[in-house]
């Protein structure tokens, strides 16, 4: 048994002082409050949940920094991501999503739900062992130290009515029971779990939605929904409606799916959402990044669906910055303050982040529950005067001292205990341009 003493910690009553966990095999066994530090190990500052990212391409990592001036929108933008997605091998993604969650374990991310479609050697060919890529993200979250939800995605389509071709060759199993076979050969673990995603309505033709869907019962099912006003004006060309109510009419909305972005919809969309209990995970800094617009929060949150956030393309990787966009944005919008409290943001970024991936003992501090602890820097030049209750509002990656994931220290005083974290990014990002990673 390990004794943690905190001098805030963010319990599911909100914050506390003098707070001491108990901790045995990974789990959270007591929790007292107000009470001396003793003889445990102290946590400094205020100790918050371990965060959740919901969304995650681990290989837009590589775009960061490039084009920041140019012209464009995400069609242009998804150009030069291709380039990337065509130069990675299972050896390099491997090396690359290990520095990407070093990162994001920096920021007091403990869990990431990786949006998988990079599945197949050039031409679609597959790996002799046929899921190598997904693997290599599964050995990279293992050294690391934080858990992964592998969102194994069904790609099918270059569009409504289009072929696959170039790199999207990559991404696709054929058809839908040929996905299956293949997401059946992943092997999970105590720290490992699959879930499913559709990529989108279209990149998987409206048949093929419900065999997905069947499969995930039970199980995380992610959807990238409504990014931009041209996947919805495509879906109304083909299917005479929107693509929240394509998938609503094929069962795939509900309490276990999640639909990333959700970022132009209908008054209609929001109902049918909210009323499935279906989740939105919000992508902030990436949608900024990108030019997609701002999606409705708020009113999703009435309707009934949870938010979570993720940081998608990774221009950013810092889940404060992500919840906090949640309410400037609308205040951007709206002319407005006031959308969101300080609780809310810390629930997008953990408890409702991990319902999302499918770990529901994880996101609280509380008996029985996953032993993650992020702990944030009271004393930073940032935090300095603002109350222990503001912290979600206010902190930034930066202020993350310590990190622990299931009883394991992964962060100690702001490094990653076994990854060099700028050194092993630079490298494998250099090592891609090598390869032919043209990002220019």
């Amino acid at each position: 048994m390990t004794t943690y003493w905190c001098e805030w910690a963010w319990l599911p009553q909100g914050p506390q002082p003098g707070v001491r966990f108990e901790v045995e095999h990974g789990r959270i066994t007591a929790v007292a409050v107000d009470v001396p530090a003793g003889g445990a190990v102290q946590l400094p500052g205020m100790v918050l949940p371990g965060l959740a990212n919901a969304h995650s391409h681990a290989f837009h990592r590589a775009l960061r920094g490039w084009h920041t001036g140019a012209r464009g929108t995400f069609w242009t933008w998804r150009e030069q991501m291709y380039q990337v997605a065509a130069a990675l091998e299972p050896d390099s993604y491997y090396r690359l999503a290990r520095g990407v969650y070093a990162e994001m374990a920096l920021a007091g991310i403990t869990c990431v739900g990786e949006f998988h479609y990079l599945h197949h050697a050039a031409g679609g060919t597959r790996y002799a062992e046929a899921n190598a890529m997904g693997e290599a993200l599964a050995q990279a979250a293992r050294d690391v130290g934080i858990r992964l939800t592998l969102l194994d995605t069904c790609y099918l389509a270059g569009g409504f009515g289009r072929d696959l071709e170039g790199v999207q060759l990559r991404f696709s199993d054929g058809d839908a029971a040929s996905w299956v076979s293949r997401v059946d050969e992943f092997t999970v673990d105590e720290r490992i779990r699959l879930g499913a995603a559709v990529h989108s309505v279209r990149a998987v033709p409206d048949a093929a939605i419900p065999e997905v869907a069947g499969w995930a019962h039970g199980r995380p099912l992610h959807v990238h929904l409504s990014e931009q006003r041209a996947e919805n004006e495509a879906c109304l060309a083909a299917h005479g409606c929107t693509p929240t109510q394509l998938l609503e009419s094929h069962g795939a909305l509900g309490p276990d799916t999640t639909a990333v972005h959700a970022t132009h919809l209908s008054a209609g969309d929001v109902a049918l959402l909210g009323g499935s209990g279906t989740g939105v995970c919000l992508c902030l800094t990436t949608e900024a990044d990108l030019a997609d617009g701002i999606g409705p929060a708020p009113q999703l949150r009435v309707a009934g669906s949870p938010l979570s956030i993720g940081s998608d393309g990774h221009s950013v990787i810092d889940p404060f910055a992500e919840v906090q966009a949640i309410e400037s944005y609308q205040r951007l919008a709206t002319e407005t303050r006031g959308h969101f409290a300080a609780g809310d943001l810390l629930d997008a970024a953990a408890e409702a982040g991990h319902r999302s991936l499918g770990w529901t003992d994880a996101g609280r501090l509380e008996v029985g529950a996953r032993a993650d602890f992020v702990a944030i820097d009271l004393g930073s030049t940032r935090l300095a005067g603002a109350a222990p209750e503001a912290v979600p509002a206010v902190a930034r990656a930066d202020d993350v001292r310590e990190v622990i994931a299931d009883g394991e220290r992964i962060v100690h005083d702001r490094a990653h205990r076994a990854v060099d974290t700028a050194r092993e990014l630079r490298d494998a990002i250099a090592d891609l341009r090598v390869l032919g990673a043209r990002i220019s």
